[in-house]
């Protein structure tokens, strides 16, 4: 059953636009099933997981692009950058838009050769896990999320509310299309295959592992570390690695779309760069079997339970973006007196602070460092605390209870 994703006329426009589309994402995110489904009949399809397409694809370019003539959908490109400046040259010379739809499972090599030969000439864009919209049936009708009454309202009337055992269920399955639209599939087995499948082909494309016990400890205490500030020192003791070692493994998760990185709000932009970023897990699924949450019910009542549910929210309001083509312009404010706020939409100048809580009745007590920002002399618009609440009730003037079912 296919379920309509919400960046399906963000794909439609690009290719009115440009000549090459380039959709990235993680393994199993369904960016083949998406760009297939919206293609039209006269695409051709070549995927470069086929041994001999891609040995054709490295060896001789020039005759792949003759034999597989656009408009084309070329899956897994990153495993023959080699073809990049050739789509360059088909694209310059044909001057039309909408010929080469292309899909990636990586970032790391792979935007460095499209920035290098499709510059100007390639939109990119990013797919996640099924958001919680999508799953309800209602992916064509999502939005950008900001915190405003309005924006509230019109989410509360098309959404459905969960109960917390629902809710956790969703977060323990996770989003990737295969495990959350079918009940059928065994959870640990699934998560089983991706790690391993993860492991012998997208890490090992990216860098060199030589032992992958390590990097399955890394992956694990990462994933520990969900919805938390990134310490790297420590993140390295506990996977029994180097400090470079755990740098360069953080930026394979980061390119592979598996980690999404918070960084702090700062007026001075290096200043903002040097701070300790927030990490989350891209699918709360994964991250739950990476830390062996057996349960539903276990990891609801666990340690991790809030910093769990924190991930799921993040990840949700980052769809909402990436879907609609846009980038997150998402942020975390904490100052040296450790005032926080978990997270900040700035938008055209206008900061939108977000608190996260587990808990079903949130206070004024939880959002009262929102004031900080106006001291700072920012232009503060609503804001709220994301929470279990069962309806959004006003907390002060300018913020309101959020319930995660909204989403």
């Amino acid at each position: 059953m296919y379920i309509p994703r919400t960046i399906e006329p963000q794909i439609v426009r690009a290719s009115q636009q440009f000549p090459a589309l380039l959709l990235t994402g993680a393994r199993q995110v369904g960016k083949t099933t998406l760009l297939r489904h919206v293609s039209p009949a006269q695409r051709t399809y070549v995927t470069l997981d086929d041994p001999l397409v891609l040995s054709l694809a490295r060896t001789d370019p020039a005759l792949f692009m003759q034999r597989f003539t656009p408009p084309v959908l070329i899956d897994e490109i990153q495993y023959a950058p080699g073809l990049l400046p050739y789509i360059k040259m088909a694209a310059d010379r044909a001057g039309e838009a909408g010929l080469f739809w292309l899909t990636g499972s990586q970032q790391f090599h792979l935007m460095k050769g499209v920035s290098e030969s499709l510059a100007g000439r390639v939109a990119i864009l990013h797919l996640l896990g099924l958001s919680r919209r999508e799953q309800l049936g209602k992916g064509l009708e999502a939005a950008p999320f900001i915190p405003a009454p309005q924006e509230i309202a019109r989410r509360s009337a098309a959404g459905r509310k969960l109960t917390l055992k629902e809710l956790y269920g969703l977060i323990w399955r996770g989003a990737l299309p295969a495990i959350a639209l079918n009940p059928a599939v065994e959870r640990d087995l699934f998560y089983g295959s991706y790690v391993q499948t993860y492991l012998q082909r997208d890490v090992r494309d990216l860098a060199r592992v030589g032992d992958e016990l390590a990097f399955l400890r890394f992956l694990r205490a990462a994933a520990a570390r969900s919805g938390q500030l990134l310490n790297l020192a420590d993140l390295a003791r506990d996977a029994d690695v180097a400090p470079n070692t755990a740098k360069n493994w953080l930026s394979i998760l980061q390119a592979a779309e598996t980690i999404y990185l918070l960084e702090t709000y700062h007026t001075n932009v290096t200043q903002r760069l040097v701070k300790a970023p927030k990490l989350y897990f891209l699918d709360t699924g994964l991250a739950a079997y990476l830390t062996e949450w057996a349960s539903p019910e276990t990891l609801e009542a666990g340690a991790m339970s809030g910093a769990i549910l924190e991930t799921w929210i993040v990840a949700e309001l980052l769809k909402s973006y990436w879907h609609t083509g846009r980038r997150p312009p998402f942020y975390y404010y904490r100052d040296k007196d450790q005032r926080e706020i978990d997270l900040l939409i700035v938008l055209d100048g206008v900061v939108y602070p977000l608190e996260i809580k587990k808990t079903a009745s949130p206070g004024r007590d939880d959002v009262r460092h929102f004031g900080t920002l106006e001291r700072l002399g920012l232009p503060v618009g609503p804001g709220g605390v994301i929470c279990l609440a069962e309806q959004a009730l006003p907390l002060t003037e300018t913020s309101q209870s959020i319930p995660a079912w909204m989403l």
